[in-house]
């Protein structure tokens, strides 16, 4: 049994490996088999499909972001911090990330819808409380949100991917990213204060 979990888990590193280089359509079974040291029927007795593979790698490294990047809508610059460093730290996922948006061939984990209509839910209870804009409804400041924090991971076709150069300064960017979502969810004020 100890075998059998220690095969599964070297399939799921090398199909992380594949899929994040090359996408689901791109990924070779043969090429994760041979990366994992096993036959390659092996991996569809554990996952029947490449598919189901993907998705498999995508949940484990969704669960693994869900539990390093707490939310709370009281707290939204240091988590959009804890996005921007998550982006930076693990491009291999970011690039995972961006082959399910772009290939639509696997279904969205329900974790990850879960966790998204949650953070809305939650963004938009701030916003009636008063606690946060309600300039922009719940969804859109999420995604405006989680935009602006992984503006740098390499994936971004339009951020400014941290080059050697911005590497360096990473305490400033994290430091603009907050102020940038400091600014998206500022509360709103009445004229008389502003």
């Amino acid at each position: 049994m100890k075998n059998a979990e220690a095969t599964r888990e070297r399939i799921l590193d090398a199909a992380m490996d594949e899929f994040s280089a090359y996408g689901i359509a791109g990924a070779r079974v043969d090429r994760i088999a041979k990366s994992a040291g096993c036959n390659k029927n092996l991996i569809y007795v554990y996952f029947e499909s490449k598919e189901t593979l993907f998705t498999t790698v995508l949940q484990k490294n969704l669960e693994r972001a869900f539990e390093e990047i707490p939310f709370s809508p009281d707290r939204i610059p240091e988590f959009a911090v804890n996005v921007f460093d998550f982006a930076v730290a693990h491009p291999d996922v970011m690039r995972l990330l961006m082959w399910a948006n772009l290939e639509h061939k696997t279904d969205n984990p329900s974790e990850r819808e879960n966790a998204h209509a949650e953070k809305i839910r939650q963004i938009g209870q701030a916003q009636s409380a008063g606690r946060l804009s309600s300039t922009l409804p719940p969804a859109f400041l999420l995604t405006a949100i989680m935009t602006v924090s992984t503006a740098w991971a390499s994936t971004n076709p339009f951020g400014p991917s941290l080059n050697p150069e911005a590497a360096k300064d990473l305490d400033a960017l994290r430091a603009s990213v907050a102020g940038a979502v400091k600014l998206l969810i500022q509360a709103d004020r009445p004229a008389e204060e502003k």
